[in-house]
């Protein structure tokens, strides 16, 4: 062969590796999105379940995510040599979605755990090898995209576990949780391409929850009834609650129609 006719067969090899190479990041990171989204069902699941112990429901649903989560870790780990120095941002925009699958999935856990947001610094620690060197380095977009994501989840367990015992405190602070991620990512948009977007449907998840809290804190204040029978009450009449898509909440508490219109 020529010294031309060499030098294309470089090409062509670089070429190769790199689509080959693309596809493998692009098959992990598919897994790593469906194992990811598996864990968030997984702590919905648990945390729907009747339990008279709160706390114990969520240590028990964050100690599942987090052996869950270990096998996303693992698929991480075997990635490393695939992600080598420039490689990470050259392939960025196939490992980009698994990984704030992953966040979401992870900060989800860790509020059930810990009731506090997860860190940037935290998330980190959870991508290290056994020698506390990094498999790539963590963008910060993703970290922020991930936790926007996050409000999402926390809607749904707020409202979905609102007619269970001690639903009601959950959701008002669930309400105020996000309410506070809201404020700060938000200042986080002008530098982040697609945080802009998804804040706007972190606005319509908090609306929700506003919606919901406000149509239990407020119909409960009208009956001087004990926190444990108004749990009852609400468990048994929140079937009547239904969707009105971004306007919120609408249901007819305590058999009452006559506020129908209020919400």
């Amino acid at each position: 062969m020529t010294p031309v006719q060499n030098m294309f067969d470089e090409f062509r090899q670089e070429f190769d590796s790199h689509s080959d190479r693309r596809e493998r990041l692009i098959k992990a990171s598919r897994d790593i999105t469906i194992l990811s989204k598996n864990t968030i069902f997984l702590l919905h699941r648990i945390m729907n379940e009747d339990s008279p112990d709160a706390a114990k429901q969520s240590k028990r649903a964050y100690q599942s995510a987090m052996k869950k989560l270990g096998e996303v870790q693992a698929l991480y780990a075997s990635l490393k040599i695939e992600l080598q120095g420039d490689l990470f941002w050259r392939h960025y925009r196939s490992v980009s979605p698994g990984l704030q699958e992953y966040i979401e999935a992870l900060s989800f856990a860790h509020y059930l755990g810990h009731a506090s947001l997860v860190t940037f610094d935290e998330v980190q620690k959870t991508l290290l090898d056994v020698n506390d060197v990094p498999f790539f380095p963590l963008p910060v977009e993703d970290y922020l995209l991930g936790l926007s994501d996050l409000t999402g989840e926390l809607m749904r367990l707020a409202i979905s576990g609102i007619a269970r015992k001690g639903g009601r405190d959950r959701a008002q602070e669930i309400c105020t949780f996000v309410r506070q991620c809201k404020t700060e990512l938000d200042k986080c948009t002008p530098f982040v391409k697609e945080l802009r977007k998804k804040q706007l449907v972190t606005a319509q998840s908090l609306e929700k929850i506003e919606d919901a809290v406000y149509a239990i804190v407020v119909r409960s204040s009208e009956y001087d009834l004990a926190p444990e029978i108004l749990d009852d009450i609400i468990s048994q009449t929140m079937t009547n609650f239904t969707y009105r898509g971004g306007k919120g909440l609408r249901r007819d508490f305590f058999g009452d129609d006559e506020h129908d219109d209020d919400f």
